[in-house]
Order: C-alpha cells, then sequence, then structure tokens
C-alpha cells in the first residue's frame, strides 16, 4: 500500500520558519506532480503550492513571498519551506502526491501539525 510520509511540523512564534518534507515510505514509488494543502480547525482544506515533475511551482495567494516549495528528485522529496509564520498559519498540513504520469490519482499523507503561537 502506497504511503506518503511528512515530516517537519512543530510549534513556532509568529516570524518563525518551519521546513516540511514529504516523501513515500521504503521510498518505492517516485514522486512526480506534488502538494501541500492545509486545514485549519474548522476550516476547509485549503491548497497551500503545488510543483509539477519539472519544478514549475504555483502558490495560493496568501502564502506568495513568504511559502516556497521544491522538490529533491535524488531524495524523492517535495518540501515546503514556510517563513514568516502568523497564527493563521496555523494547520494541519498535508502533501498530496502523483506518483504515476498515466494515472490521475494522487495520495495524501496523514498531516503534520503546524502551530504558530507566541
Amino acid at each position: 500500500q502506497v504511503q506518503l510520509v511528512e515530516s517537519g511540523g512543530g510549534s513556532v512564534q509568529p516570524g518563525g520558519s518551519l521546513r516540511l518534507s514529504c516523501t513515500t515510505a521504503g521510498r518505492l514509488f517516485r514522486i512526480y506532480d506534488g502538494a501541500w494543502y492545509r486545514q485549519a480547525p474548522g476550516k476547509q482544506r485549503e491548497l497551500v503550492a503545488t510543483i509539477t515533475s519539472v519544478g514549475i511551482t504555483n502558490y495560493a495567494d496568501p502564502m506568495k513571498g513568504r511559502f516556497t516549495i521544491s522538490r529533491d528528485d535524488a531524495k524523492n522529496t517535495v518540501n515546503l519551506q514556510m517563513n514568516n509564520l502568523q497564527p493563521d498559519d496555523t494547520a494541519v498540513y498535508y502533501c498530496n502526491a502523483n506518483l504515476n504520469p498515466r494515472a490521475p490519482k494522487t495520495y495524501w499523507g496523514q498531516g503534520t501539525q503546524v502551530t504558530v503561537s507566541s
């Protein structure tokens, strides 16, 4: 069974930074298109950023200039660098990835908690 594994969540003060990482369990499947979503308490899951298999990126407007999505194909990871974090960024962050370019199915990670508070 395919499993995406996220890491890097935690608690920071406003203005702080965190880096999230996502890979496949056992690195048995290559990540092609990848994305990060987040879900705050009482809110719907929302898109944070996407990256294609060739590195083309896209961001939701609130994250532009603060968040950077990247990929390391040698390590089979999709990463999210988050700077100048604010309390509104508090959420569970989920990795989403396509593992087969010939099929549209994507997979979700279990989520990692990011908490921003003073």
